[in-house]
């Protein structure tokens, strides 16, 4: 899995570090639980400054919609 690391931000919790660089929730947070397995030791906000690893998400591309114009 390819990794890359963000730092968090004063009374961040894992979740939100999670939303606010990955844009994502449900699951993801339990890979970054996984990839950083000291991190429930520092409690539920983490230290300002704290690296942690997150997955690099690859987001499939949307197929192509056609476009209705209703007046043309």
């Amino acid at each position: 899995m390819t990794t890359f690391t963000a730092t968090a931000l004063q009374g961040e919790t894992v979740d939100a570090l999670v939303w606010r660089v990955l844009g994502a929730g449900s699951g993801t947070v339990e890979q970054v639980l996984d990839l950083n397995r000291d991190i429930a030791a520092l409690g539920p906000v983490l230290p300002e400054g704290h690296p942690v690893s997150l997955p690099l998400l690859l987001t499939p591309e949307a197929p192509a919609r056609a476009i209705v114009h209703l007046w043309d």
